[in-house]
């Protein structure tokens, strides 16, 4: 009996360990010395607001190639999620990588303790300088681009300019000819849609390539008031150019009372030859009006010399490493792939990109909008420069009403700037800045 039950317990020993073994090779994979290796994971917080499935289309790419592994959690967009960010850096809580703005709003999360610096990292040189001075405290660069670019400048109807023999402007009097050919032929030469509010600032802010082409250091000089807008020529020039437009009888009648939406379906239809409007709307000219998509153009907003002509460019939200991070390598490597050609044609491959991203040598796929490939010429040559918002974080509340008075006549583009500059003064002050 008692050899009987050490041959039995044997074999349930031997049975048990084969199974162990079994087991081990089905639920992971084994290293070259047998051993299990687990797939490192990396957390990565985005805005709930952001659409998922171009990201997701990344990730899955880059699982295949790698053994890593990225998981998203999300959080709520505004002020609410603002401060689940600042929160969870407090708190050491954040997760490896993170999903936020570029531009202004960075220097509130305190990057260079937060962050990691990306400025040393190969792939890095694929980033533009433009997107690279909106994430940048010093020398030291925070993040790769997470989406592509919005640009503000200036939609064309494509058949109107074919039809009056109208040639794209490099400069601003070449604009203004092109409009007065266009009201002459009876049609609506600039598009305004002053009854959202918003929309009457897009000549003002899209000129911000030109200010700083005069003015490089103009930015900076802003946000420690050492430079106001009344009293910078370059900077009082886009108050100028909104101003004239009005003056001269180049907005549709009722532009007033006139929506987004009515302005995207004049442009489409050809009553309307041009729309100062950043390319988001390019999301609503495709969803509406899809026969009329490749009709539209589209051109940077001309300053004085054609030699320096340019694009505005809004920079898109970014991606940063954690400092804090046990995986900072591994999240390198994510980065990495994310802005490789494979990466961004995954992306596209999910959604197709209403403007250029924001790195060289990227190639678009060839079904993109020809708005887009009107933009891609400024970023191949570099003369491109990020709004405003991007380089300074004054931005007075009160803009969108004072270019509504200056582009409908009630205010001078001289007493526009005077006022915008004391509206500015305030939040300044509410921000803290050193020299206010």
């Amino acid at each position: 009996m008692k050899i009987k039950s050490k041959k039995l317990f044997s074999l349930l020993l031997s049975a048990g360990l084969l199974a162990g073994v079994l087991a081990g090779c089905s639920s992971g994979e084994e290293s070259a010395s047998g051993d299990k290796k687990e797939k490192e994971t990396l957390t990565f917080l985005i805005d709930n607001q952001q659409q998922l499935d171009p990201i997701n289309a990344i990730i899955e790419k880059f699982e295949e190639k790698t053994d890593i592994k990225v998981e998203i959690e999300t959080r709520p967009g505004g002020s609410e999620g603002d401060n689940i960010v600042k929160t969870r850096l407090a708190t050491g809580d954040m997760a490896d990588l993170v999903w936020y703005n570029s531009g202004s709003l960075l220097q509130a999360l305190n990057p260079e303790q937060n962050f990691v610096d990306l400025s040393q990292e190969p792939f890095m040189e694929n980033v533009i300088d433009s997107f690279k001075d909106s994430v940048s405290v010093g020398d030291k660069v925070f993040a790769i681009p997470g989406q592509p670019s919005l640009a503000g400048g200036w939609f064309y109807n494509i058949k109107v300019y074919e039809e009056l023999g109208l040639s794209v402007p490099k400069t601003w009097d070449e604009l203004m000819e092109n409009n007065e050919k266009i009201k002459n032929a009876g049609k609506t030469a600039v598009i305004g849609t002053f009854k959202d509010s918003w929309t009457s600032q897009l000549i003002f802010l899209a000129d911000n390539y030109n200010v700083l082409q005069e003015n490089p250091t103009f930015a900076e000089d802003y946000t420690a008031n050492k430079a106001k807008i009344a009293e910078t020529p370059a900077a009082l020039r886009s108050f100028e150019k909104l101003q004239e437009v009005y003056e001269k009888g180049y907005f549709n009648d009722d532009f007033l009372a006139t929506t987004y939406d009515a302005g995207i379906k004049m442009l489409a239809e050809g009553q309307g030859a041009h729309y100062p409007m950043l390319t988001q709307a390019l999301d609503v000219l495709a969803a509406n009006y899809p026969d009329q998509l490749n009709d539209i153009g589209y051109f940077g907003q001309p300053g004085d010399d054609a030699s320096t002509h340019g694009l505005t460019v809004w920079m898109p939200a970014a991606v940063y490493i954690n400092k804090n991070s046990e995986n900072v390598d591994a999240a390198k490597q994510f980065l990495e792939f994310y802005i490789s050609q494979e990466g961004t044609d995954a992306y596209s491959s999910k959604i197709k990109p209403n403007g250029p991203y924001a790195l060289k040598g990227i190639e678009l796929p060839d079904d993109v909008a020809q708005v887009v490939k009107d933009m891609l010429p400024y970023f191949d040559s570099g003369n491109t420069a990020p709004a405003l918002e991007f380089l300074s974080p004054v931005k007075g509340p009160s803009l969108e009403q004072i270019t509504q008075q200056v582009g409908s006549g009630i205010s001078s583009a001289k007493e526009g700037a005077e006022l915008y500059d004391k509206d500015v003064e305030k939040q300044a002050k509410q921000l803290g800045l050193d020299g206010w």
